[in-house]
């Protein structure tokens, strides 16, 4: 892969060490406020490789699942949501792939930039989601943290260590019945879809895995300081 220009604060926030599996690359914050109505108006510019993953990443919100587009992530990358801890890329597989049998549309309505760091990518953004059978549609904010793989996060194509989505001030505590229940769910929905695309991703179950990092709290107090986004 071809090494692009510097176009990042040059700041590092994890580990370079590319071998670590993506439980060592997850951002941890509590904001102000959780409000997280992006601005577009001031959003930080991206470089094309930059601007392209994020254009994937918002394709797999609007359940637009590739098998180029879950390339995205490492065999051995987190996925962190109110919903989700899917911690490999076969269970990301899973999760993209099912969106589209849930949901009868999702769009993309916003989004901002506010954190661009050499291994670390930030936007707020704000996506519509309307149900399958349900005349329903629910409009959601957050803050989309994608940690970099430090061996391709200059290159033409960025791959991501963790993904977390967090819809509320205060980040994840992993523990509880609630957390409990996320990480049985992405370990199971594999088991349930017919889908070659998500197969192609089996050879990544268990890829790297370590044990869930958890907090006792989704505060300051649980490793989440607080930041100005």
């Amino acid at each position: 892969m071809a090494a692009q220009t510097q176009d990042h604060t040059g700041n590092t926030n994890f580990s370079q060490d590319s071998s670590l599996p993506g439980e060592h690359f997850e951002a941890r914050q509590t904001a102000k406020s959780d409000d997280y109505t992006p601005d577009p108006s001031k959003s930080l510019p991206l470089s094309p490789a930059r601007q392209a993953l994020v254009d994937d990443i918002l394709a797999l919100y609007s359940c637009e699942p590739t098998i180029e587009r879950v390339k995205r992530y490492t065999p051995d990358c987190v996925y962190d949501d109110q919903f989700v801890y899917a911690n490999d890329r076969y269970k990301m597989a899973g999760q993209w792939f099912a969106l589209p049998k849930l949901f009868k549309d999702s769009k993309n309505l916003s989004y901002q930039v506010v954190v661009n760091d050499k291994d670390l990518i930030q936007f707020k953004n704000e996506q519509s989601w309307t149900f399958k059978g349900i005349p329903k549609t629910a409009v959601i904010n957050a803050l989309v943290s994608l940690s970099l793989e430090p061996a391709t996060a200059d290159s033409d194509f960025i791959r991501v260590k963790y993904h977390k989505d967090q819809a509320n001030d205060k980040d994840y505590s992993h523990e509880g019945v609630g957390f409990s229940f996320k990480k049985w769910q992405a370990d199971k929905v594999m088991q349930y879809m017919d889908s070659k695309e998500v197969e192609i991703f089996k050879v990544d179950a268990g890829a790297g895995k370590e044990h869930v990092r958890k907090y006792g709290s989704g505060g300051e107090d649980g490793n989440a300081p607080v930041k100005e986004l």
